[in-house]
This record gives C-alpha cells, sequence and structure tokens, in this order.
C-alpha cells in the first residue's frame, strides 16, 4: 500500500474499452491504490468501459473542455488527448486527490533502469509500483517542478553511454505526475506534450523524465482507437508543426530514422529552457 493515500492514477482511454492494457499492467507490477478510467462523453462505448471497469469509470464533458482550453486550431476534431490531460486537475480535485499520473492506456510493462549501485540495467516486471510512485511523489513534492515523468524507450538509446545519464530530460512525456496545488494547461490539439513542456519551459516551468524508471508502450499506431486514426489522417508533418508554432525559436521539423523515416520535432534545448548554474559559482561578498 502507498504511504501517500492521496494519489490516484489517470488512465486516459477513448475507443478501447477491452484494450487498456495499461490497467492489468499496474495491478501486475504491484499497484495498489485507486485508479480511475477517463472517458469522455463523446466515446460511443462508454457502457463497454462502464460494463468492465464499472465504478472506476469517469466521463467528463469534452466539448466543456474544450471552451477552456486553446486547441491552436479551428478545426473542431477533438480526437485528441489535450481535453482529458486538462480536465484531470478539475476531477482529481473533485474526488479528493492532491496528486495524479497520468497515463495512456497501451502500457505493457514497466521497467527498472538503474540499480542501487547507480548502475545502468534493464530489468523488466516492476513488482513495487507502490514503492517506485511514493519514490517519485517525494522527490516530486521536494522540487518545484510542474510535472514529471518515468522515461520512456527512445531516451535510453546508447543505453549506459546515452545522452539520458549526462545530463537530464528536461522533457515531460506519457506519465505526467501532477498536483492540483501546481495547476497547468496543456495546449495545442495535437503534440500537446511538446507543445507544453517546450513552451512552458521556456517560461521557467520545470518539466523533467526520471530516469531511474521506464515505461513501455505499444508502438504508436499499432493500437486502433485512441488518437490513432487522427494520427493516420493527419500524418506526422502536422503533428510536428503544432509545437513549431507554440514555440518557433526552439522547435523544428525535422527527421527521425528508425526502420522507417519519418517526420518529426526537434527541440534545440539550449535554445528553450533557462540553464541552472551550480551554488559554486554564488557570489559571496
Amino acid at each position: 500500500m502507498m504511504k501517500h493515500n492521496n494519489f490516484a492514477a489517470f488512465i486516459l482511454t477513448h475507443g478501447r474499452a477491452d484494450r487498456v492494457f495499461t490497467y492489468n499492467t499496474l495491478r501486475k507490477s504491484g499497484y495498489t491504490g485507486r485508479i480511475v478510467i477517463l472517458v469522455d462523453n463523446e466515446d460511443k462505448t462508454i457502457d463497454a468501459y462502464k460494463d468492465k471497469f464499472g465504478a472506476e469509470v469517469y466521463v467528463f464533458d469534452k466539448l466543456k473542455v474544450a471552451g477552456q482550453i486553446d486547441e491552436g486550431d479551428n478545426f473542431q476534431d477533438r480526437r485528441a488527448i489535450i481535453y482529458a490531460r486538462n480536465a484531470c486537475f478539475d476531477i482529481a480535485k473533485e474526488l479528493g486527490f492532491k496528486y495524479f499520473i497520468q497515463l495512456d492506456d497501451d502500457y505493457n510493462d514497466f521497467r527498472h533502469k538503474m540499480n542501487s549501485q547507480n548502475e545502468f540495467i534493464d530489468r523488466s516486471g516492476m513488482v513495487r509500483m507502490d514503492d517506485v510512485l511514493d519514490a517519485l511523489l517525494d522527490y516530486y513534492i521536494s522540487i518545484p517542478a510542474l510535472s514529471i515523468a518515468m522515461g520512456q524507450g527512445g531516451d535510453y538509446i546508447g543505453g549506459k553511454e546515452g545522452d539520458a545519464w549526462i545530463k537530464p530530460k528536461r522533457k515531460c512525456m506519457n506519465s505526467f505526475i501532477c498536483s492540483t496545488d501546481r495547476p497547468f494547461k496543456f495546449f495545442g490539439r495535437v503534440n500537446e506534450d511538446v507543445n507544453t513542456y517546450a513552451n512552458l519551459g521556456s517560461r521557467g516551468g520545470l518539466f523533467m523524465s526520471i530516469m531511474k524508471v521506464a515505461l513501455q508502450q505499444l508502438q504508436t499506431q499499432t493500437n486502433s482507437g485512441g488518437m490513432t486514426e487522427m494520427y493516420l489522417d493527419s500524418g506526422t508533418y502536422v503533428k510536428t508543426f503544432y509545437s513549431v508554432m507554440y514555440q518557433p525559436s526552439s522547435v523544428k521539423v525535422s527527421v527521425l530514422r528508425g526502420k522507417a523515416i519519418r517526420i518529426h520535432h526537434r527541440v534545440s534545448w539550449k535554445n528553450t529552457v533557462p540553464v541552472i548554474l551550480s551554488e559554486r559559482f554564488k557570489k559571496t561578498s
């Protein structure tokens, strides 16, 4: 059981009640706390969610949230996670939770990436998720961050020689740990995570990834429903350009090379976030 009893895990999902993989992954990993299955009132499969998850389902008004945020366009296409992301703060407060984590619905593993000797590892099958979340919350509470997140697969390219271990990641994606006392708005209908951490980061808002633990999710666009159809409709160039609109001074359209080449954003961090100087440079007299 977690020592932080004012905490809940929100799983943000739409149109795939039979494929909320994150739910079972959380429980299998040892999480015993409250889970909220967050769906919107424009989802035609709400009854299927309620049949499967019962009282753990919370339905929010998507159009109402849309009227409170900056979507970045006038397309009237609400097949996006930004509405659920912004709704979480008020819903958590309503349900009596001070802290919460936002999770997508397609995680199939949580992994340890560092051992007690601070050595790089890659160990799947986390079994003490309560303890991990308590530790993440302890750290989050001790610093002035707007949000912190677990690492993701691509962050660890290069293993122990990769950039992730040389300098901290100032981005925050997928598993946002937040507080109702530190509210902020996500903006831009698509690529809302990059839009938010880049633009608010440029204003001094602190977002960061904790690289000692990681989540693993299904490959983007292989799990139908959710935002998959929107990405297929608009393509990754449109997705990327939202972040360029919000942070044109330091985000550009680039190319991500892997098994297949695709358009992706590139953030110039030295032009995005303030540099934090060591205390040893402080003038004392």
